[in-house]
């Protein structure tokens, strides 16, 4: 598995697995469980999740997936905005260690920007780093703005990667935030990168742009999708629910999309042309 380098040194794998909407019904368990291994056994070693995922119940099921292998796999979880105080945060990552049943999480973040200071976020991240609770830190669904206040703070400078809604129908962070990351080493980590809400899942695999790169390709079009983030050097987690999705989302690393390809995307899925709003799911 490709991977990249972080602001730490540590190496991160560039698609990894997704666990939203994973852990909510039981009887769906013994199938995530099984699509999360086969997702390591096939390089896909990064997994993400949230403490909001199912209320824990996603942690759970990655629990299930790594046991015995937990070396192999690089978790990123999600700390609650209400939880994000000094004490908050702390207490939030000793729950989700234990759900993990791990003695590390491998990158923390702060899920969304509420009331909660952003002083007091980041001295508990420290600290959890300091007592090797986690190995990096960051945060999620945060425009420029927010970066540039977060990084200007004591602590800021450890801050990795920003956590994003980015796909072909959403790409408004391609106006600031990602070049504003991308000249300051910050990773940015696509999230929906398929897009699941309102429809538009369906719109973009309907796509006839999308059908006709894929069947160049030999390809399916959420192949296509992926791969097009991948050659945009962002970390990419799709959503992993059942095996036959999990060697589709693989399968995306061995789509190499021509000059040809991209330029093609762009004219059915053009670049934003002046500042959008962050997006979040």
């Amino acid at each position: 598995m490709k991977t990249m380098s972080l602001l730490s040194g540590r190496e991160i794998p560039v698609l990894g697995q997704g666990t939203w909407e994973i852990g909510d019904d039981p009887a769906r368990r013994k199938t995530e469980v099984g699509a999360l291994c086969l997702g390591l056994d096939l390089g896909m070693t990064l997994i993400d999740t949230a403490e909001m995922y199912g209320e824990g119940g996603a942690e759970t099921v990655i629990a299930e997936a790594i046991a015995g292998r937990r070396s192999d796999a690089f978790i990123v979880s999600k700390v609650y905005p209400h939880n994000a105080t000094r004490r908050g945060a702390v207490e939030a990552c000793e729950r989700s260690l234990k759900r993990l049943k791990t003695q590390y999480i491998d990158l923390y973040l702060l899920h969304w920007r509420e009331s909660t200071p952003l002083p007091d976020t980041l001295d508990a991240f420290q600290a959890l780093k300091e007592a090797g609770k986690i190995l990096d830190y960051g945060v999620s669904n945060f425009d420029q703005a927010e970066m540039e206040d977060a990084t200007a703070l004591r602590g800021g400078d450890g801050i990795v990667v920003d956590q994003v809604l980015y796909n072909l129908i959403q790409r408004g962070i391609e106006w600031d935030v990602l070049p504003w990351c991308r000249r300051r080493g910050i990773r940015i980590m696509a999230y929906s990168p398929i897009e699941g809400s309102g429809g538009k899942q369906h719109s973009l695999l309907k796509h006839p742009c999308m059908k006709a790169i894929a069947s160049r390709h030999g390809a399916t079009p959420a192949q296509v999708a992926l791969a097009w983030l991948l050659r945009k050097d962002v970390i990419v987690i799709p959503k992993s629910a059942n095996a036959e999705h999990v060697r589709e989302n693989r399968g995306a690393l061995d789509v190499l999309l021509t000059e040809e390809d991209l330029k093609e995307l762009d004219r059915s899925f053009p670049p934003p042309r002046k500042k959008v709003e962050l997006q979040m799911r």
